[in-house]
């Protein structure tokens, strides 16, 4: 996991529309990236609206806003759709960005073991330096853990 003054590691993924977005796109501005386990579920819908009640504050404050999963780029499509989403969702099929960042890592749930995203959101200033991070997020009040 990455820590506190590291540099934003290298990546380069499609967003929603299939256009790359890489590590070096993001620089010149603060930005909030945050990754979550899958589309269309309760958590993870929960977190994206509360930032998307809170885009205005978001972006008053100088943040740009970048969500990560590893779904593809038609369900974050469909995801932002369905949720009038305002920012960008990246497409992590492969999880090579979810395992550069540190948050594709072993879970546990009903007793099985699986490979899974640990819902992790991190904070980079204009410079892509990590400012914070946050690993216990509360899904229905993520904007006010941010600012």
């Amino acid at each position: 996991m990455l820590k506190i003054g590291d540099k934003m590691p290298a990546f380069s993924v499609v967003d929603q529309n299939g256009n790359k977005v890489s590590s070096q796109d993001l620089l010149g501005k603060k930005t909030i990236i945050y990754f979550y386990p899958k589309d269309n579920t309760s958590g993870c819908t929960a977190q994206a609206c509360n930032l998307r009640d809170n885009y205005e504050a978001l972006t008053a404050a100088g943040y740009n806003v970048v969500g990560v999963s590893k779904d593809s780029a038609a369900s974050h499509t469909k995801f932002i759709a369905k949720n009038q989403l305002p920012f960008t969702l990246l497409a992590d099929t492969t999880t090579e960005m979810q395992q550069t960042f540190g948050v594709w890592a072993e879970k546990k749930m009903c007793g099985k073991t699986y490979m899974g995203t640990l819902r992790t959101t991190f904070i980079f200033n204009e410079e892509g330096v990590l400012e914070k991070v946050i690993e216990k997020v509360d899904t229905k009040n993520h904007a006010a853990q941010i600012l």
